[in-house]
């Protein structure tokens, strides 16, 4: 008996609206990917002179099979720098997969790199009005990476917050190409999530040091990998697999493991299956319905806030056209299967052993509320990825993914939700309108009716805290944080003084052009404001009360 339902009505109907709207764009779109997938492997087209040029520093056997034009060659996109915990296994990567290609008969190169910021390192500073901007950098910098013509195939290393979103904007405008995205995984578990927020809330009350706070810091934050709170990183990673662009199960699975090295394998492997023959490029696989098979998924697992803004462009890239109120209509059909910080206290290791990504599948697609006639880097449908990988005698097989939740308090089955909804919800009012992530925030605490104090900074509000001023009910306005104004940046230093005030007993929320992202947690939060106070947004127009 097949474990997988017809969709559900609401969602084949919101479906149904955004291939409608979606259309036009989506039809020019793929008019020009299928001009250039008709044109045949655009390395055959290379003059002498060009195609000389692109072999000149490779290894004899390699010049020959590019020179002779009959294998593929695989291009690799990487963000792998020092600095980002999440991307330093990517440092390992590019001599395997060259192994992995060359056992398939293959070549592969590496095509350029892409920058990477930390948003952890850049929170609260200057730095952080880069941030947003990034994405966009990060999809022409592939694009640039992917326009010489030379590849095949491509392999996009990436894991954190706008270099996903970046990787998979410049690679759809090359969506003739079959494509696949390597996770590196998460760190191991360190020093527990609500722990490091205790932490970080004594030091904003003054009651620890510096010192003490960068030693739970650095508990927390130790190794190579991803952070393993869920926040835009994970949720990157979630949305790559339930989008079909991983491996099955290969999302959670932590550096520097027999696993994690034949899981990179394999996945080269599979991107040659499905370069030969009749490739399936990456335009078959981003659709209509794997948008909304990624936005089910946010929503399922309580996923952070910036998709808001990076499903929606990653969307447009491939001529499909998604909104907020498409977002906020699938929350209302999507309930809350996953408690993972900020949702929660477990991390994403937790997550994983209690049943991870085939558990959330199984349930999924036995609800109906995912859509199976979708193209994955495995194939036609979904079915593979109800399964997860492990080591048979040192060889890499898949087996089912368990059918029960091992710990109810991370992950559950539809029939019995944390929540009825998901996780993401659109707000409108006469602010204009705004994101909110109730996930982690208790009902009683969902609406505050309390005066407004305006600021022009999250320091504003910071020094506000310290000098003792907030010690009432309020609803922080943080203003001109908008795009326009400064990038946009996140105010996740906002949390450990509101989050103090909360556990006082105070009614506080934030309202902000601004962005927390995938660290909003129990403060309510109407973020993303539209329009900015900088765009004549009526946030804008009142004068500050302090």
């Amino acid at each position: 008996m097949s474990d997988f339902r017809s969709p559900d009505s609401r969602l084949m109907a919101i479906t149904e609206r955004i291939i409608a709207k979606s259309r036009d764009s989506r039809a020019a779109y793929m008019d020009k990917i299928n001009r250039y997938r008709n044109q045949g492997p655009s390395r055959h087209h290379l003059g002498c002179a060009n195609l000389a040029h692109g072999f000149a520093a490779c290894n004899a056997d390699d010049k020959l099979a590019l020179a002779e034009g009959q294998s593929a060659n695989l291009g690799v996109v990487s963000a792998y720098n020092e600095m980002l915990s999440a991307h330093v296994p990517y440092g390992e990567y590019l001599e395997p997969i060259k192994q992995a290609a060359k056992e398939m008969g293959m070549t592969a190169q590496m095509a350029g790199g892409v920058p990477a910021m930390c948003d952890g390192v850049t929170q609260g500073f200057a730095g952080m009005d880069l941030s947003l901007f990034s994405r966009d950098v990060i999809a022409m910098s592939t694009a640039v990476a992917l326009s010489h013509d030379m590849f095949d195939g491509v392999i996009c290393l990436g894991v954190c917050d706008k270099i996903v979103p970046g990787l998979m904007m410049g690679a759809l405008s090359f969506g003739q190409l079959p494509t696949v995205f390597i996770p590196a995984g998460p760190m191991t578990p360190g020093l527990p999530n609500d722990e490091k927020a205790k932490a970080r809330q004594l030091y904003a009350e003054g009651k620890v040091g510096r010192k003490e706070l960068l030693a739970a810091e650095s508990a927390s934050y130790h190794s190579a990998g991803t952070c393993t709170f869920y926040g835009t990183a994970n949720t990157n990673q979630m949305l790559m697999e339930i989008m079909g662009m991983h491996l099955p199960g290969s999302t959670f699975i932590n550096p520097y493991t027999p696993l994690r090295d034949a899981l990179t394998q394999a996945s080269v492997h599979q991107l040659a299956n499905i370069t030969r023959d009749t490739p399936i490029g990456l335009a078959d696989i981003v659709t209509e319905k794997s948008i909304v098979n990624g936005i089910v998924g946010l929503m399922a697992t309580g996923g952070s806030t910036n998709h808001a803004m990076h499903i929606v462009a990653i969307a447009r890239a491939a001529g499909v056209i998604v909104d907020w109120q498409d977002l906020s209509d699938i929350s209302d059909i999507i309930p809350l299967l996953c408690r993972i910080y900020p949702n929660g206290l477990a991390d994403v290791n937790r997550f994983q052993a209690v049943g991870g990504m085939g558990f959330l599948f199984r349930e999924l697609r036995k609800a109906g509320l995912l859509h199976e006639d979708v193209k994955t880097i495995m194939g036609e449908g979904l079915s593979a990825y109800t399964q997860e990988p492990f080591l048979e005698n040192g060889k890499l097989t898949w087996r089912d993914a368990i059918s029960e939740s091992l710990d109810d308090s991370v992950l559950r089955p539809v029939a019995k939700p944390f929540s009825q909804e998901g996780g993401l919800r659109l707000l409108k009012g006469n602010l204009g309108r705004s994101v909110i992530k109730i996930s982690a925030v208790k009902p009683e605490q969902r609406k505050v009716t309390a005066p407004a104090i305006v600021f022009h900074s999250q320091a504003e509000l910071q020094d506000a805290f310290k000098r003792g001023e907030l010690e009432k009910d309020f609803i922080a306005v943080v203003r001109f944080q908008g795009p326009k104004a400064c990038g946009m940046p996140e105010l996740h230093k906002l949390t450990p003084p509101l989050g103090v005030l909360q556990d006082r007993g105070f009614k506080v929320a934030i309202v902000t052009d601004g962005r927390m992202s995938g660290a909003s947690g129990k403060i309510p939060a109407a973020i993303h404001i539209t329009p900015e106070a900088l765009d004549n947004g009526p946030m804008g127009w009142c004068k500050p009360a302090i």
